[in-house]
C-alpha cells in the first residue's frame, strides 16, 4: 500500500515551493489547504510525472501559469489616463526585468546551527527578525525570539524565503561519538557478573536480605534502618561474582530507564511472607516488567509463625508471576534475612538466569558505564557511583559524562579500598568529574581530554536550549493526532483509584473498549491510593496517561507531573473516563472547562463550636486559599467530600484570601467530620474559550 506525505515534505524533496504544489495538485483535482496538508503517494507520483515530462495526459490537466490564458482574453489593467499610465508602464517593466533578474540568480544557501533561533535566522539571512518572527506568524508558528526553531519550520520558512538553509553538522563531535563506538572483539568477551536491583514494599526486609548476603551491618548504619541513598555492592558465589544494586525506591529504578540506562538484568522483588502483597509491591513488578527485566520473586520473613508462602504465590499469580512448581516461568526462593535461610538458593538462582541470558562484555574496550549516584562532598569533591557495563576503566583515564567532563583521580570499591582498575559489572566511586552528573547519565573513557570538555560544554548548551522546547508527550488531546500522523499506535495508561474495587472495575471496562483499530490500549500499573511521585516516573518514562478516580494528586506529584509533562485525568465517574478515550481516540474530545487548583491548607487543629459547627485551623501548604472557592478534603490520599467554603478567617476577622506559609480557621458549608492532617484543597473551574 502506498503511503501518505506533506505538501512541503513533496515541494522540499522537487526543489520548488509549496505554492506551486498546491496549484499542481488543483490541476488533478486534489485540492488542500496549505503546506501542512496530507496527500496521497499516488497523487505525488502524478507530480513528479508531470514535473518530467512522462505523462502527457497529467500535463494536459494541469495548470500552466501565463500560458493557459490568450493574450486576446487577457484585460488591461484600469489605469489613469496620460502621464501616470506610462510612468506605472514603465514601474511594472522595471519589476519585471528586476524579477527575471532575481530568478537567474542561484538560490541563496545560509549554515545554521541545529540550535539556531529566529534572531540567528534573520542574521545569517541578513534580514530583520520582525520578518522572520512575521513569516512564522503566516506559516501557523508561535516562538519567541531566542527559541530554537524546529528542522520541519525551519524547512517551512526555507520554502517561504526561496533559500536553501543547511543545519551545521557538527563533524567534531560526529567523529568523537563515532570514535567511542569501538567493535565488541568476540573472542576477547568474557563472561560479566549479573547485576541485580532489589526491590518491594516499605519494611518487607530488603536491605536485610542483602546486608545477609554479603555480610555486612549497612543497616544498622542507615538512619532508622531505611536506605538512605543507592548503594553498589558485589559478593562472590562459588567462584563467581553477582553485584546488587540496592535502591531506596522505584523512583531511581525507573529514573535511569527514563535516561535510556539500562543498568539491571535482573530485579528481585522482595515480598515478605506474613504481609502479603502491597501497593509498592505491585509497583515494583509493573517497573520490572516496564523495564523488560527477568523477575525472581524472593519470599522473605518465612520463619515468622504467621508466614504463608502459598498465599502470597496466590496474590502474585494475579499479577502473571506463576511459579513453576504451578506451570509457570517465574522463579520464587523461601528465605529468611534474620535467620540466613535460602540465601545459597537465591543466588543460584540469580546465576541460573544470568547464564540463560549469557551476559558478556569485552575488557579490551575503552570503559563504558552508567551513573548510579553523584554528590557532593565538602572534602572529596564531586563523588561519584558508576556501574561498569563494558571495558575497563582506569585511574587517569580522560571521561566524558552526559555534560559532564573530567579525569579519574582516584577510584574505591564498595568496601572503600582503594583500586586502581575496574572490570566489567562493576560498582565503583569515582573522582575527579567537574561537576554533578545525573543519575543514569552514560560515561565514557576518552582519548582526548580538551575535546571532551568541549563536547561536553556543547551538549550543556543545547541541553539548556533544549528546555525551551515542549515535551511531545501523549496526551487524550493529542492522542488522535499523533494517531493520524502515525507517530504511536499505543496509549499506556497508569491507573489509580480510592478502593481496589474501583480499580478492577475501571481496568476491565478500558480493556474492552474498542477505541480504534490501530490503538492498543496498556494498562501497565494500577493500585490503590493517591497519585505518587512513583506513578509520574513510570508514567514519564513509559509515555503513559495516569488516570485517577476518586483520588488526588499532592503538590509535589502535581508540580511533578507539570516539569515532566506527564498528563493526569481525575474522574469521578467511570462512564466519563470511557467517554473521554473513545472521544480522543475518534479526535472529538474538546474540553469546554478546566479546573484550577488554587491552593491546599493542611488541617492541624480541630475547634468543636456548639450551634456553629466544626472550624478547621489550618495551615496553608500551597498557594492560596479564597472565601469562593469549591473545596474538596482529601484524607490520606483519598477525596471523602466535595463542598464549598462557608467562612475563611485569619484570627477573628473575615479574610477573603491567604497565602501559603499563614494560618487560618475554615468552615465548610454541611460538612463537620473533620480530623486533623485533612488536606482542603481549593478549586475553581475555568472555561476554556473556544480557539
Amino acid at each position: 500500500m502506498l503511503g501518505k506525505l506533506r505538501v512541503y515534505e513533496l515541494a522540499k524533496e522537487l526543489g520548488i515551493p509549496s505554492k506551486r504544489i498546491i496549484e499542481l495538485l488543483a490541476g488533478i483535482d486534489v485540492n488542500v489547504k496549505n503546506h501542512m496538508s496530507m496527500i496521497e503517494e499516488q497523487s505525488a507520483l502524478k507530480i513528479k510525472a508531470h514535473l518530467r515530462g512522462e505523462n502527457k495526459e497529467v500535463l494536459e490537466t494541469l495548470p500552466k501559469k501565463e500560458k493557459e490564458t490568450p493574450k486576446k482574453e487577457r484585460k488591461k489593467p484600469l489605469l489613469p489616463k496620460g502621464k501616470k499610465e506610462k510612468t506605472l508602464g514603465r514601474k511594472a517593466r522595471k519589476a519585471e526585468e528586476r524579477s527575471k533578474n532575481l530568478a537567474k540568480k542561484a538560490v541563496k544557501t545560509v549554515m545554521v546551527e541545529e540550535t539556531v533561533n529566529p534572531r540567528e535566522l534573520a542574521d545569517a539571512l541578513d534580514m530583520d527578525v520582525s520578518d522572520i518572527m512575521t513569516r512564522l506568524i503566516n506559516l501557523g508558528f508561535m516562538s519567541a525570539i531566542n527559541e530554537p526553531l524546529d528542522p520541519d519550520v525551519l524547512t517551512l520558512l526555507a520554502d517561504e524565503l526561496n533559500v536553501k538553509i543547511e543545519v551545521k553538522v557538527d563533524l567534531q563531535e560526529a567523529e568523537f561519538l563515532l570514535s567511542l563506538q569501538e567493535e565488541t572483539n568476540l573472542k576477547m568477551s568474557i563472561v560479566r557478573p549479573p547485576v541485580a536491583t532489589i526491590l518491594g514494599h516499605v519494611d518487607h526486609g530488603k536491605t536485610s536480605l542483602l546486608d545477609a548476603i554479603r555480610k555486612t551491618n549497612v543497616t544498622a548504619q542507615e538512619t532508622g534502618g531505611i536506605t538512605q541513598h543507592i548503594g553498589a555492592y558485589q559478593v562472590k558465589v562459588n567462584g563467581k561474582k553477582i553485584t546488587f544494586l540496592d535502591t531506596p525506591g522505584h523512583e531511581a529504578f525507573t529514573a535511569m530507564r527514563a535516561r535510556g540506562a539500562k543498568a539491571t538484568d535482573i530485579a528481585i522483588v522482595v515480598v515478605a511472607a506474613d504481609d502479603g502483597v502491597m501497593p509498592q509491591t505491585v509497583e515494583a513488578i509493573n517497573h520490572a516488567k516496564a523495564a523488560d527485566v527477568p523477575i525472581i520473586v524472593a519470599i522473605n520473613k518465612i520463619d515468622k509463625e504467621n508466614a504463608n508462602p502459598d498465599r502470597v504465590k496466590q496474590q502474585l499469580a494475579e499479577y502473571n508471576l506463576v511459579p513453576e512448581e504451578w506451570g509457570g516461568e517465574t522463579v520464587y526462593v523461601h528465605v529468611s534475612a534474620i535467620k540466613k535461610e535460602g540465601l545459597e538458593e537465591l543466588l543460584e538462582m540469580i546465576l541460573l538466569v544470568a547464564e540463560i541470558a549469557e551476559l558478556k562484555a569485552d575488557p579490551t574496550k575503552k570503559a563504558r558505564g552508567t551513573v548510579i549516584e553523584a554528590r557532593l562532598d565538602k572534602s572529596k569533591g564531586v563523588v561519584t557511583t558508576i556501574l561498569i557495563q563494558d571495558g575497563t576503566l582506569e585511574v587517569g583515564d580522560p571521561v566524558i559524562c552526559g555534560t559532564v567532563a573530567g579525569k579519574i583521580k582516584a577510584m574505591h570499591d564498595y568496601k572503600g579500598k582503594k583500586v586502581k582498575k575496574c572490570l566489567p559489572a562493576t560498582p565503583v566511586e569515582i573522582l575527579g568529574l567537574g561537576s554533578i552528573p545525573e543519575t543514569g547519565d552514560i560515561l565514557q573513557v576518552v582519548t582526548d581530554e580538551k575535546l571532551a570538555r568541549q563536547i561536553a560544554l556543547r551538549r550543556l548548551q543545547k541541553k539548556r536550549l533544549s528546555k525551551l522546547k515542549r515535551v511531545q508527550r501523549v496526551t487524550l488531546e493529542n492522542l488522535f493526532t499523533r494517531l493520524e500522523e502515525g507517530e504511536t499506535n499505543d496509549l499506556n495508561i497508569i491507573i489509580k483509584a480510592d478502593v481496589h474495587g474501583s480499580v478492577e472495575a475501571l481496568q476491565e471496562s478500558l480493556l474492552k473498549l474498542d477505541i480504534a483499530d490501530t490503538v492498543y490500549l496498556n494498562i501497565i500499573h494500577s493500585g490503590v491510593g493517591a497519585i505518587t511521585e512513583s506513578d509520574i516516573m513510570l508514567a514519564a518514562a513509559s509515555n503513559a496517561i495516569v488516570i485517577g478516580f476518586n483520588v488526588r494528586p499532592f503538590a509535589a506529584v502535581r508540580k511533578m507531573a507539570e516539569k515532566e509533562k506527564v498528563e493526569i485525568r481525575l474522574y469521578r465517574v467511570i462512564y466519563e473516563a470511557i467517554e473521554d478515550l473513545k472521544k480522543a481516540a475518534k479526535g472529538m474530545l474538546a474540553p469546554e472547562y478546566k479546573e484550577v487548583i488554587s491552593g491546599q491548607a493542611e488541617v492541624r487543629q480541630l475547634f468543636k463550636v456548639s450551634k456553629v459547627g466544626t472550624i478547621a485551623g489550618c495551615y496553608v501548604l500551597d498557594g492560596k486559599i479564597t472565601r469562593q472557592l469549591s473545596a474538596r478534603i482529601i484524607r490520606d490520599g483519598i477525596v471523602v467530600h466535595e463542598g464549598s467554603l462557608s467562612s475563611l478567617k485569619r484570627f477573628k476577622e473575615d479574610a477573603k484570601e491567604v497565602l501559603a506559609g499563614f494560618e487560618c480557621g475554615i468552615m465548610l458549608e454541611k460538612f463537620n467530620d473533620l480530623q486533623e492532617g485533612d488536606i482542603i484543597e481549593g478549586y475553581f473551574i475555568k472555561k476554556i474559550q473556544p480557539e
